[in-house]
């Protein structure tokens, strides 16, 4: 039998810290641990909701349903991505969203960025990936990320944000924002 893995790797010193426009506005990043599954396990449910409402199941099916999806994803990022980035965003000391980041050159992942719903629309994603942007230019990296096919809101930021698309992977795009320029 297999051991399962941890909740989160260790924390790195290094670790992206929450830019000074939303440290200012009570936000602050730190290493997500154990202790934050259920609220990742909540947030994980609050993103998968529209797509669950059309489905005509009772809601006990759809928890559990939530439940397995959200394990399967935890451990799936934790094997593939081991050495990213496990960051939870709090504000005024609450948990209110995740950005997992996978530093490697020639480009940083934006693995998973998630808000809850109430602090969406007000400039907190931009804020967090402008910031893995800045840090990525500053080691001479670009910056990749998926997107869900349907998901247009978080689409049309990343193209304000400078990001192109690249490919379509099952049921996500592929974008890439290319780094500062060197001219």
């Amino acid at each position: 039998m297999q051991a399962s893995p941890a909740a989160f790797p260790a924390g790195r010193a290094d670790r992206l810290h929450a830019p000074p426009a939303l440290a200012g506005r009570e936000f602050a990043l730190r290493p997500a641990v154990a202790g934050d599954l259920a609220f990742l396990r909540r947030l994980y449910g609050q993103v998968r909701a529209a797509e669950l409402a059309a489905v005509p199941w009772p809601d006990a099916v759809k928890e559990q349903f939530l439940d397995s999806q959200f394990a399967l994803q935890h451990r799936h990022y934790l094997v593939h991505f081991a050495d990213a980035d496990f960051l939870l965003l709090e504000r005024a000391g609450e948990a209110v969203g995740r950005l997992y980041l996978q530093r490697r050159a020639p480009d940083y992942l934006i693995v998973d960025i998630s808000l809850l719903d109430d602090q969406q629309g007000q400039g907190v994603g931009g804020a967090l990936i402008d910031a893995v942007q800045q840090r990525a230019a500053a080691e001479g990296c670009g910056v990749r990320l998926h997107v869900e096919m349907h998901n247009e809101r978080a689409r049309r930021l990343y193209e304000r944000l400078g990001f192109a698309p690249l490919a379509i992977e099952g049921a996500h795009r592929l974008m890439r924002w290319p780094g500062a320029s060197l001219s």
